[in-house]
This record gives structure tokens, sequence and C-alpha cells, in this order.
């Protein structure tokens, strides 16, 4: 038997699993143990803040794919060119630098380092 801790709909639940090899299950132990016991749980996590609108007239750049934003290379009103690194964006274990596409000032960032975001979010806009 293994022990592991699982959590669901924020509680902690210690459960123990029993590995089974060709279809049966080994013996199981002797000793009665609670299947699972909840354990302390975490509060729930803080509300994301609301996305900033674009500046008229700027350029947006979008996130190619889901994932969390691993670091932020600009500030706001920073002076950029093309190709220069605006964020890095952590998908799939995988560091995706997100370049700017044209020459600008950052106007506004949108979100935060740690932040998650799915495809086709606003992460900055240029202007």
């Amino acid at each position: 038997m293994k022990k592991f801790n699982i959590t669901v709909n924020g509680v902690s639940y210690e459960v123990e699993v029993e590995e089974m090899k060709d279809g049966v299950a080994a013996p199981a132990p002797r000793e009665a143990a609670p299947v699972q016991k909840p354990v302390a749980a975490k509060p729930a996590p803080k509300a994301a803040p609301a996305p900033k609108a674009a500046p008229a007239g700027a350029t947006s750049i979008e996130a190619p794919m889901p994932g969390n934003i691993w670091k932020i290379e600009v500030k706001e009103g920073q002076q950029v060119k093309s190709g220069d690194v605006l964020l890095i964006l952590e998908a799939m274990k995988m560091e995706n630098e997100i370049m700017a596409p044209v020459d600008g000032i950052v106007a506004s960032i949108h979100v935060a380092e740690g932040a998650a975001v799915n495809s086709g979010d606003v992460l900055v806009s240029l202007k």
C-alpha cells in the first residue's frame, strides 16, 4: 500500500492505494487503517484582478497558447523594437518568449507574473 495526499475542491485527503499485479490485488495488511482522513483545508485562491482595457489604437499582443506567465521582461512606458522579448510564457514545461511584433512603447501590461492565461488573452499593448 502506498499513501498519497489528494486535494479535492480545496480539501486534502490522505488516501492509501493498493498496487495490483496481473489483475490480482496484493494481500491487504492485517492492521485496519482509515482509507481517507481530512487534512486542514487550504484557503481559497485569490481572484485575479480584472483585465485592463487596451488603449485605443494600440497593438495587442495575445497569448498564442494557454500557460502561465513566468517572467515579464518590460515595464509600462518602455520603448521596444520588433523582436524584443516582452515576457516569457511557460506552457507544457517549456519557456516561450513572447516578442514584440512591431517597434513601439509598452502602453500597458495586462498580466502579472505567475498568472494563468488562455489562448487569445491579451498580454501586452504597444502604442
